[in-house]
């Protein structure tokens, strides 16, 4: 399969860190912040497991790595593009950022801070507030099975559970425009994520919506649009296979119908990972039923699903996106 290539055309704008201050450095940065990135996609590699981005003007060949210890996992993109945030795996899981234009590696927050009441292990899925300030993220309380949201200051500071001893875990959040909710899958364990939970960030009723006859859980991720009026999902369906959905998102939390974005791949087919790259426009994960290597592809939602789709970026994991 073939797909479009973006090669460079110049210097791209270089952006400064915003929103975090890094008091701890891991030393595993991606040099003195000579990276041209100024919007395009975050992610890592499978094989050596560290950041890389690669700039839409940019060669997806040719992607820039951001780290260089491993161990990196979910880095996410914030909106105004200057930093990214991501989980570090290695005796423990802890929350580090890195700008998107290169340089200092900061820890942000670590596993079992005294600040957890309750012992926060296992971080997941990290994602920047609207306004830079804060991140949330998925992580195991104390000796529960099932999976919470967390919030911490990008400083380090205010760590708060957002959703404490809930008869349900959750998975990788997602901000609304505004920043006073987050959209997450939620369900039983992450495999069973059978629904989506509108979370208001500073307390209120969550508001869960089930996902339809179609779509049997959540994969992986819930995005948000960048307009706040719908979603993007990964649907796992009755026989296994994975495919991208979209909903629209009301006013009040609730989700709607889901319809598939995409008519892509063989029936074993993984599209997974899903981002909003656009007002229109969603990347993915495709992995073909063989199993080889993933790449990262760009479709158009339209009213109905397409298999017009464009690769963006090969050989990639766990992409994100911005700035939006």
């Amino acid at each position: 399969m073939t797909g479009k290539r973006f090669f460079v055309g110049g210097l791209l704008a270089v952006g400064l860190l915003g929103g975090c201050e890094p008091f701890e450095d891991d030393g595993g940065g991606g040099g003195a912040g000579d990276v041209r990135f100024s919007k395009g996609f975050a992610f890592v590699r499978e094989d050596d497991r560290n950041v890389f981005v690669v700039d839409d003007a940019g060669d997806p060949n040719s992607p820039q790595r951001l780290t260089s210890t491993g161990g990196a996992y979910w880095p996410s993109v914030s909106r105004d593009g200057r930093s990214i945030v991501f989980v570090q795996r290695g005796g423990g899981t802890s929350l580090l950022t890195v700008p998107t234009t290169g340089g200092t590696v900061a820890t942000l927050f670590t596993e079992n801070d005294a600040a957890c009441a309750r012992g926060c292990t296992n971080f997941r899925t990290p994602t920047f507030s609207p306004d830079g300030r804060s991140v949330v993220f998925v992580f195991s309380p104390g000796n529960s099975s099932l999976t919470s949201l967390g919030r911490v200051n990008t400083d380090g500071s205010g760590f708060q559970e957002l959703t404490p001893n809930l008869p349900v875990g959750f998975g990788a959040p997602s901000f609304v425009p505004n920043g006073t909710a987050v959209v997450a899958p939620s369900g039983s364990g992450l495999q069973q994520l059978n629904q989506v939970a509108y979370v208001p960030v500073s307390g209120g009723a969550i508001i869960y919506s089930s996902l339809g006859n179609d779509v049997v859980a959540v994969a992986n991720r819930v995005a948000v649009s960048p307009d706040g009026s719908q979603v993007v999902l990964d649907g796992r369906g009755s026989s296994s296979s994975v495919r991208t959905y979209v909903g629209t998102l009301s006013g009040r939390g609730n989700l709607g119908t889901l319809r598939r974005v995409t008519s892509y791949g063989g029936a074993s087919a993984q599209e997974t990972w899903p981002v909003w790259t656009g007002a229109s426009q969603v990347g993915f994960l495709f992995v073909d039923s063989a199993g080889g290597d993933p790449g990262i592809y760009r479709s158009t939602v339209s009213a109905a699903p397409s298999n017009s789709v464009t690769l963006a970026v090969p050989s990639a994991a766990e992409p994100s996106y911005g700035p939006l």
